[in-house]
Protein backbone atom coordinates (compact mmCIF):
# COMPACT_ATOMS: atom_id res chain seq x y z
CA UNK A 1 0.00 0.00 0.00
CA UNK A 2 3.16 2.35 0.94
CA UNK A 3 4.42 1.78 -3.07
CA UNK A 4 0.93 2.62 -4.29
CA UNK A 5 1.01 5.75 -1.87
CA UNK A 6 4.28 6.89 -2.89
CA UNK A 7 3.26 6.31 -6.73
CA UNK A 8 -0.26 8.34 -6.05
CA UNK A 9 1.97 11.64 -4.13
CA UNK A 10 4.49 11.85 -7.06
CA UNK A 11 1.48 12.30 -9.49
CA UNK A 12 0.05 14.66 -7.33
CA UNK A 13 3.44 16.50 -7.16
CA UNK A 14 4.80 16.17 -10.77
CA UNK A 15 1.34 15.41 -12.48
CA UNK A 16 2.25 18.40 -15.37
CA UNK A 17 5.58 17.04 -15.88
CA UNK A 18 4.63 13.79 -16.29
CA UNK A 19 1.98 15.00 -18.73
CA UNK A 20 4.54 16.99 -20.75
CA UNK A 21 6.99 14.35 -21.09
CA UNK A 22 4.31 12.20 -22.12
CA UNK A 23 2.86 14.45 -25.31
CA UNK A 24 6.85 14.97 -25.76
CA UNK A 25 7.34 11.29 -26.40
CA UNK A 26 3.90 10.72 -28.34
CA UNK A 27 5.03 12.95 -30.96
CA UNK A 28 8.83 11.93 -30.85
CA UNK A 29 8.02 8.66 -31.13
CA UNK A 30 5.36 8.93 -34.27
CA UNK A 31 6.44 11.44 -36.32
CA UNK A 32 9.39 9.65 -37.30
CA UNK A 33 7.26 6.65 -37.88
CA UNK A 34 4.74 7.98 -40.44
CA UNK A 35 7.48 10.32 -42.19
CA UNK A 36 9.78 7.11 -43.21
CA UNK A 37 6.58 4.89 -43.99
CA UNK A 38 5.79 7.84 -46.58
CA UNK A 39 9.25 7.68 -47.76
CA UNK A 40 9.45 3.74 -48.07
CA UNK A 41 6.77 3.58 -50.31
CA UNK A 42 8.74 4.65 -53.09
CA UNK A 43 11.79 3.12 -51.81
CA UNK A 44 10.54 -0.44 -51.20
CA UNK A 45 9.31 -0.05 -54.76
CA UNK A 46 12.13 1.17 -56.03
CA UNK A 47 14.24 -1.92 -54.82
CA UNK A 48 11.22 -4.54 -56.31
CA UNK A 49 11.36 -2.98 -59.41
CA UNK A 50 15.05 -2.16 -60.18
CA UNK A 51 16.94 -5.66 -58.98
CA UNK A 52 20.25 -3.52 -58.90
CA UNK A 53 18.95 -1.13 -56.11
CA UNK A 54 18.61 -4.07 -53.69
CA UNK A 55 21.78 -4.51 -52.64
CA UNK A 56 22.92 -1.05 -51.68
CA UNK A 57 19.63 -0.35 -50.22
CA UNK A 58 18.77 -2.85 -48.01
CA UNK A 59 22.79 -3.06 -47.15
CA UNK A 60 23.05 0.62 -46.14
CA UNK A 61 19.79 0.28 -44.45
CA UNK A 62 21.23 -2.12 -42.04
CA UNK A 63 24.90 -0.55 -41.81
CA UNK A 64 22.48 2.73 -40.44
CA UNK A 65 20.45 0.26 -37.87
CA UNK A 66 23.60 -1.26 -36.16
CA UNK A 67 24.50 2.21 -35.50
CA UNK A 68 23.76 3.06 -31.56
CA UNK A 69 21.00 5.31 -31.07
CA UNK A 70 22.60 7.42 -28.18
CA UNK A 71 25.71 7.78 -31.04
CA UNK A 72 23.55 9.16 -33.42
CA UNK A 73 21.60 11.57 -31.21
CA UNK A 74 25.48 12.88 -30.06
CA UNK A 75 26.49 13.08 -33.96
CA UNK A 76 23.38 14.29 -35.89
CA UNK A 77 23.96 17.83 -34.22
CA UNK A 78 27.78 18.09 -35.76
CA UNK A 79 26.49 16.89 -39.08
CA UNK A 80 23.65 19.20 -39.41
CA UNK A 81 24.54 22.10 -37.30
CA UNK A 82 21.50 21.59 -34.70
CA UNK A 83 21.69 22.24 -31.23
CA UNK A 84 22.38 19.12 -29.05
CA UNK A 85 19.19 19.52 -27.06
CA UNK A 86 16.88 20.43 -29.86
CA UNK A 87 14.47 17.42 -30.66
CA UNK A 88 15.14 17.56 -34.46
CA UNK A 89 17.81 15.71 -34.21
CA UNK A 90 15.69 12.73 -32.46
CA UNK A 91 13.29 13.22 -34.54
CA UNK A 92 15.98 12.35 -37.52
CA UNK A 93 17.55 9.73 -35.64
CA UNK A 94 14.57 7.79 -35.57
CA UNK A 95 13.66 8.28 -39.01
CA UNK A 96 16.52 6.63 -40.39
CA UNK A 97 15.92 3.79 -37.88
CA UNK A 98 12.55 3.61 -38.68
CA UNK A 99 13.56 3.82 -42.55
CA UNK A 100 15.90 1.04 -42.61
CA UNK A 101 13.23 -1.35 -41.34
CA UNK A 102 10.11 -0.46 -43.27
CA UNK A 103 11.97 -0.37 -46.52
CA UNK A 104 12.97 -3.99 -46.09
CA UNK A 105 9.25 -4.97 -45.07
CA UNK A 106 7.74 -2.35 -47.78
CA UNK A 107 10.25 -4.23 -50.58
CA UNK A 108 9.36 -7.56 -48.95
CA UNK A 109 5.39 -7.14 -48.90
CA UNK A 110 5.80 -5.52 -53.05
CA UNK A 111 7.45 -8.93 -53.73
CA UNK A 112 5.04 -11.07 -51.94
CA UNK A 113 2.27 -10.02 -54.19
CA UNK A 114 1.33 -12.85 -56.73
CA UNK A 115 2.49 -12.08 -60.31
CA UNK A 116 -0.39 -13.81 -61.75
CA UNK A 117 -3.04 -10.86 -59.58
CA UNK A 118 -0.19 -8.18 -61.41
CA UNK A 119 -0.64 -9.85 -64.67
CA UNK A 120 -4.40 -10.43 -64.51
CA UNK A 121 -4.90 -6.29 -63.53
CA UNK A 122 -2.81 -5.47 -66.58
CA UNK A 123 -5.14 -7.18 -68.62
CA UNK A 124 -8.54 -5.77 -67.16
CA UNK A 125 -6.89 -2.86 -68.51
CA UNK A 126 -4.74 -0.94 -64.99
CA UNK A 127 -2.19 1.25 -65.90
CA UNK A 128 0.51 0.86 -63.87
CA UNK A 129 -0.39 3.81 -60.87
CA UNK A 130 -3.98 2.63 -60.65
CA UNK A 131 -2.88 -0.97 -60.20
CA UNK A 132 0.33 -0.38 -57.83
CA UNK A 133 -1.92 1.70 -55.19
CA UNK A 134 -5.47 -0.56 -56.40
CA UNK A 135 -3.94 -4.01 -56.61
CA UNK A 136 -0.40 -4.78 -55.65
CA UNK A 137 -0.19 -2.00 -52.53
CA UNK A 138 -3.37 -3.44 -50.72
CA UNK A 139 -2.06 -7.17 -50.75
CA UNK A 140 1.25 -5.93 -49.73
CA UNK A 141 -0.22 -3.98 -46.76
CA UNK A 142 -0.27 -7.00 -44.02
CA UNK A 143 3.28 -7.57 -44.24
CA UNK A 144 4.29 -3.59 -44.59
CA UNK A 145 1.61 -3.03 -41.73
CA UNK A 146 3.48 -5.80 -39.56
CA UNK A 147 6.68 -4.12 -40.15
CA UNK A 148 4.77 -0.66 -38.98
CA UNK A 149 3.89 -2.47 -35.89
CA UNK A 150 7.67 -3.29 -34.71
CA UNK A 151 9.03 -0.25 -36.25
CA UNK A 152 6.29 2.21 -33.90
CA UNK A 153 7.07 -0.29 -30.69
CA UNK A 154 11.10 -0.09 -31.26
CA UNK A 155 10.27 4.07 -31.48
CA UNK A 156 8.49 4.13 -28.15
CA UNK A 157 11.64 2.64 -26.77
CA UNK A 158 14.77 4.47 -28.16
CA UNK A 159 12.81 7.85 -27.32
CA UNK A 160 13.37 7.22 -23.90
CA UNK A 161 17.95 6.88 -24.80
CA UNK A 162 17.14 10.84 -25.84
CA UNK A 163 16.72 11.75 -22.07
CA UNK A 164 20.12 10.79 -21.50
CA UNK A 165 21.38 13.82 -23.41
CA UNK A 166 18.49 15.98 -21.73
CA UNK A 167 15.24 15.60 -24.24
CA UNK A 168 12.30 16.02 -22.24
CA UNK A 169 10.47 12.48 -22.86
CA UNK A 170 9.41 9.64 -19.99
CA UNK A 171 13.17 8.41 -20.45
CA UNK A 172 13.82 11.63 -17.78
CA UNK A 173 11.76 10.16 -15.46
CA UNK A 174 14.03 7.08 -15.78
CA UNK A 175 17.08 9.27 -15.40
CA UNK A 176 14.97 11.49 -12.21
CA UNK A 177 14.90 8.25 -10.29
CA UNK A 178 18.50 7.53 -10.55
CA UNK A 179 19.61 10.65 -9.80
CA UNK A 180 17.35 11.63 -6.98
CA UNK A 181 18.02 7.86 -5.44
CA UNK A 182 14.08 7.93 -5.72
CA UNK A 183 13.76 5.18 -7.39
CA UNK A 184 10.40 3.62 -7.65
CA UNK A 185 7.58 6.43 -8.54
CA UNK A 186 9.07 8.13 -11.32
CA UNK A 187 11.07 4.57 -12.40
CA UNK A 188 7.48 2.51 -11.86
CA UNK A 189 5.21 5.47 -13.63
CA UNK A 190 7.87 6.00 -16.98
CA UNK A 191 8.12 1.98 -17.39
CA UNK A 192 4.13 1.63 -17.03
CA UNK A 193 3.53 4.70 -19.45
CA UNK A 194 5.98 3.76 -22.21
CA UNK A 195 4.38 0.29 -22.09
CA UNK A 196 0.76 1.52 -22.49
CA UNK A 197 1.74 3.66 -25.35
CA UNK A 198 3.47 1.10 -27.18
CA UNK A 199 0.38 -1.08 -26.88
CA UNK A 200 -2.06 1.23 -27.82
CA UNK A 201 -0.26 2.72 -30.64
CA UNK A 202 0.11 -1.29 -31.49
CA UNK A 203 -3.54 -1.38 -31.25
CA UNK A 204 -4.27 1.47 -33.46
CA UNK A 205 -2.25 -0.01 -36.22
CA UNK A 206 -4.10 -3.59 -35.88
CA UNK A 207 -7.37 -1.84 -36.22
CA UNK A 208 -6.82 0.14 -38.86
CA UNK A 209 -5.34 -3.15 -40.81
CA UNK A 210 -8.36 -4.73 -40.44
CA UNK A 211 -10.41 -1.88 -41.69
CA UNK A 212 -8.53 -1.33 -44.72
CA UNK A 213 -7.76 -5.37 -45.44
CA UNK A 214 -10.61 -7.10 -44.27
CA UNK A 215 -10.26 -9.82 -46.97
CA UNK A 216 -7.28 -10.51 -44.99
CA UNK A 217 -9.32 -11.03 -41.63
CA UNK A 218 -11.78 -12.87 -43.35
CA UNK A 219 -9.17 -15.38 -45.32
CA UNK A 220 -7.35 -15.52 -41.93
CA UNK A 221 -10.56 -16.56 -40.15
CA UNK A 222 -10.97 -19.72 -42.17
Amino acid sequence: MEFFSDVRTYLEINHETVLESLVQHIWLALLPVAISFVLALPLGWAVVRYGWLKHPILTLSSVIYTIPSLALFLALPAIIGTSILDPLNVVIALTLYSLALLVRTTADGLASVDQQVVEAATAMGYKPARRWFTVELPLALPVIMAGLRITTVANVSMVTVSALIGIQSLGQLFTRGFQLGFYAPPIVIGLVLSVLLALLADSIIVLVQRLVTPWARVGGAR
